[in-house]
């Protein structure tokens, strides 16, 4: 669940429509990003699993969502330490909940675009 209050005061430079295309970028590059995250597990390619999982938590800490931002935080880490156990039960339930972040992202895109 996105902390709205820690949002705002990250976005609360920002003119609505950057706002907007923020969203609507994480949106575009979604599917892709999880694809070669399930890739790489699959693979076992540590390498690029650290790159794209970190590359997802920088993403995700920009929306204030604790869990989604502790989960791409903790597959990241098992990444570099190139931790097998729990990756795919993890990949699981972070892909679940950025499920759940994008479709609040939505749901703000909306209250900005009305």
């Amino acid at each position: 669940m996105i902390d709205r209050q820690k949002f705002n005061e990250n976005f609360q430079y920002f003119e609505k429509d950057i706002i907007v295309e923020i969203i609507d970028i994480f949106e575009s590059e979604y599917d892709e990003r999880f694809t070669s995250l399930r890739d790489n597990i699959v693979q076992r390619d540590f390498n690029k699993l650290k790159f794209n999982a970190h590359s997802l938590k920088g993403v995700i800490a920009n929306f204030m969502d604790p869990v989604t931002i502790d989960l791409s935080r903790r597959l990241d880490e098992k990444a570099k330490n190139k931790e097998e156990a729990g990756l795919d039960g993890l990949f699981e339930e972070l892909k679940s909940k950025s499920d759940e972040l994008r479709v609040a992202l939505q749901t703000i895109k909306s209250e900005l675009t009305s």
